[in-house]
């Protein structure tokens, strides 16, 4: 994880440094063995402090997105943000979901989970499905998974030659720096989870039967090809890190403080585009003369 690059902005009128600072690479080798999935960058408190700023920051980012919407439905900006989520199982891509994007008004998210292809999408480019889904105009967008499934599962379970997902990382380069010429701010989130965290949860699901439709066996088999993983996971993170789409490592053991940082990155990214609501296009007081009239 990085050193604080000086080109990211503080905290919207705070002094504290932003969480993108904190949880940004800072270029070169990535070294997931490095950073403690348990951490809390960025965070100046505790577990208290940390959901008493995300009950804060509701209100905020609620605001915020309307505005976003506001602007694309009424005023014809094309200005909208993909969060894409990524981890291994149980690192919380779902509650992330659940905890962070249910403080938006679901009318303006869009949220598609990516499973293994369909026979329709294995027959197009592996970027054809991801297009589909890219969130329109002042809407929020979420993928719970993403393209970066072709160069991490496709890579570890031999899915496609070498020579294939190996030419996939310029390819997600040239997409995503598209999408940031087409106004979209790509915001990318890898859950930094440990195995051992990962074992306590499978067993929590395993030990509940109220929870036994999300236990898949074959994550005890992904369990065993960790390393293999974390060493894809290392290869994305570093080739398909850019200022257009830049990449941030959240430490995924602690589920209070996943919810936080990811709140505050995207608090930060909807701030940095200061949506505004449109204007109307009508006389205010003749509007009003005519209603009163009726």
């Amino acid at each position: 994880m990085a050193e604080a690059r000086a080109d990211r902005p503080d905290h919207p009128g705070t002094d504290e440094p932003s969480v993108r600072s904190a949880l940004r690479l800072s270029g070169g080798p990535v070294d997931l063995t490095a950073i403690d999935p348990r951490a809390t960058p960025g965070l100046r408190g505790d577990r208290a402090d940390a959901l008493a700023d995300i009950a804060a920051m509701g209100p905020r980012l609620a605001e915020l997105q309307e505005k976003l919407y506001a602007q694309a439905v009424a005023g014809g900006a094309r200005r909208r943000v993909l969060l894409v989520v990524q981890g291994m199982d149980t690192s919380g891509k779902g509650g992330t979901v659940k905890h962070v994007i249910g403080q938006f008004n679901p009318s303006g998210c869009h949220i598609h989970a990516f499973k293994a292809p369909t026979e329709e999408e294995l027959g197009h480019p592996f970027l054809w499905r991801i297009r589909n889904r890219v969130p329109g105009p002042g809407l929020i967008g979420v993928f719970d998974r993403s393209h970066y499934e072709d160069v991490l599962i496709a890579r570890v379970r031999n899915l496609v030659p070498r020579q294939v997902w190996s030419r996939r990382y310029s390819a997600i380069n040239r997409f995503e720096q598209g999408l940031a010429a087409d106004e979209v701010s790509v915001v990318k989130i890898f859950l930094h989870i440990s195995p051992e965290e990962q074992k306590e949860r499978l067993l929590a699901r395993l030990d509940n039967p109220d929870k036994h439709w999300k236990f898949n066996p074959a994550d005890i088999d992904e369990r065993s090809v960790w390393p293999d993983y974390r060493a894809a996971y290392q290869v994305a993170l570093e080739k398909c890190d850019s200022d257009a789409a830049p990449w941030y490592v959240v430490p995924a053991d602690r589920k209070w403080y996943r919810n936080w940082a990811i709140s505050r990155l995207l608090l930060e990214h909807l701030t940095e585009l200061d949506p505004r609501y449109p204007a109307g296009t009508f006389d205010v007081e003749a509007e009003r003369k005519r209603l009163l009239d009726t």
